[in-house]
């Protein structure tokens, strides 16, 4: 119930991955929305610098998200406790130590082993509603604010080695389209499915994603 059996990363991979993409998906909107209103006087760097503005300030907004993720995922943990502790019967405590594991858990774990998770708990100290933030969790927001900021700057490359924007243009469209088969295949690898296809999903998925957000205005 505490923070105590938290993983050895800050951020876990799936979160590292989302961010990324989410931070890649909006960056090209980003760019084929400037792209398609500035028609033939198309500015890259312009573009992309704006790119890195818009996935800079989202990263703080998710920072912000995270921070308050944060603050009810350990409240909702001492209130748990404390229903636990204040539960009228043995019964009812049980129920709620069942509700709180995980599906497939709660449903093979027999009543007695419920029974001594109960005692345990029943034993801990009394819960504080006052779940303040702790370093870990800020260093967390920092980190997905940095991994939105960062996943745009891939995209800028193009723009500083070629002259022509419009080549410049194609060669970022291909950079992304590298960057989300990468996300795909990590998150294959993450979630037991075939790597190479889900990294040609995640870019059919991220495609479709941005052209729907440029078709609804960006």
């Amino acid at each position: 119930m505490s923070d105590a059996s938290a993983p050895r990363h800050v951020l876990d991979p799936m979160e590292r991955i989302s961010e990324t993409l989410f931070g890649l998906i909006m960056a090209l909107t980003f760019i084929c929305s400037l792209s398609i209103a500035s028609g033939a006087g198309i500015n890259i760097r312009t573009m992309l610098m704006g790119a890195l503005g818009c996935n800079l300030a989202w990263g703080i907004v998710d920072g912000g998200l995270y921070l308050l993720a944060r603050i009810n995922d350990r409240g909702d943990k001492a209130l748990t406790l404390r229903a636990i502790r204040q539960a009228p019967d043995p019964e009812t405590a049980q129920r709620i130590i069942s509700d709180a594991l995980p599906p497939q858990l709660a449903a093979i774990l027999p009543l007695d082993q419920l029974e001594v998770l109960r005692k345990t708990l029943q034993q801990l100290p009394e819960p504080f509603l006052d779940p303040g933030l702790t370093k870990r969790d800020w260093t967390g927001a920092l980190g997905l604010c940095l991994l939105s900021f960062l996943s745009t700057l891939p995209l800028t490359i193009p723009s500083v080695l070629l002259r022509d924007p419009r080549l410049a243009l194609h060669v970022t469209y291909v950079v992304a389209i590298v960057m989300l088969f990468c996300c795909g295949y990590v998150f294959g690898l993450r979630s037991g499915l075939r790597p190479w296809m889900a990294g040609l999903s995640m870019v059919a998925v991220g495609c479709a994603l941005v052209g729907v957000a440029v078709a609804l205005g960006g």
